[in-house]
């Protein structure tokens, strides 16, 4: 498995997950997931899935316009017109042992509206729409939550929030285990280090593009 490769394409998944539920649906290529009409906030207008993805694999499948977002998985590409609005780096550990979910599955609109004002205090209503219920595993307990997200060998761990991250990071991981024993974990943090701490290890950069 192609690690850095397999955490973008997770990732993409999750932003055509998300778009979906919001009914806009992106497009998948060898090179880049991209959506012709803007994003709900906080979520890129195109992912790139190889490091070979060039300005033109998603500048032209994209609303290129001002408040456009590129999600440079390899932090290579060269967008004119554009700045970097953030820089992280991806995440991947081997799977966990079981040891009980500390956490539970959010299954109904009630919690997962909880579960959204937790995670973003209170800067957004509606962006968790009820139809991802059926489609990503939203976790929640009293030290945080997480989204968790299998769409391939290994499951995306993204939308890590609690009061202690030490204690957010060890309840989402046994949680991860429970739910998808023997899985490997990926995602990306702009502060990898909370989750260093649990055993992940850096497996290489990216960058956030922004059309101001």
């Amino acid at each position: 498995m192609n690690v850095p490769a397999e955490a973008a394409r997770d990732n993409a998944a999750w932003c055509d997950l998300m778009c979906r539920a919001h009914g806009r649906p992106g497009t998948f290529t060898g090179r880049a997931w991209t959506n012709p009409v803007r994003t709900p906030p906080f979520y890129p207008d195109a992912v790139t899935l190889s490091p070979e993805a060039t300005a033109a694999d998603v500048l032209g499948r994209i609303d290129a316009g001002a408040g456009a977002t590129v999600k440079d998985s390899f932090a290579v590409l060269d967008l004119p017109g554009f700045d970097v609005l953030f820089e992280a780096q991806w995440i991947h550990r081997a799977a966990p042992e079981p040891a009980g979910a500390p956490w539970e599955v959010v299954r109904d609109p009630a919690t997962l509206a909880e579960w959204e004002q937790a995670c973003f205090g209170g800067e957004t209503t509606g962006l968790f729409p009820p139809a991802l219920l059926t489609e990503a595993t939203i976790v929640y307990g009293r030290s945080g939550g997480a989204v968790l997200t299998a769409t391939g060998p290994a499951v995306g761990v993204s939308n890590v929030f609690g009061a202690d991250l030490d204690a957010t990071w060890a309840d989402a991981l046994a949680t991860a285990a429970a739910l998808f024993p023997g899985r490997p974990l990926v995602g990306y943090e702009t502060d990898p280090e909370p989750a260093l701490h649990h055993g992940f290890t850096p497996i290489g950069p990216l960058r956030v593009w922004l059309h101001p």
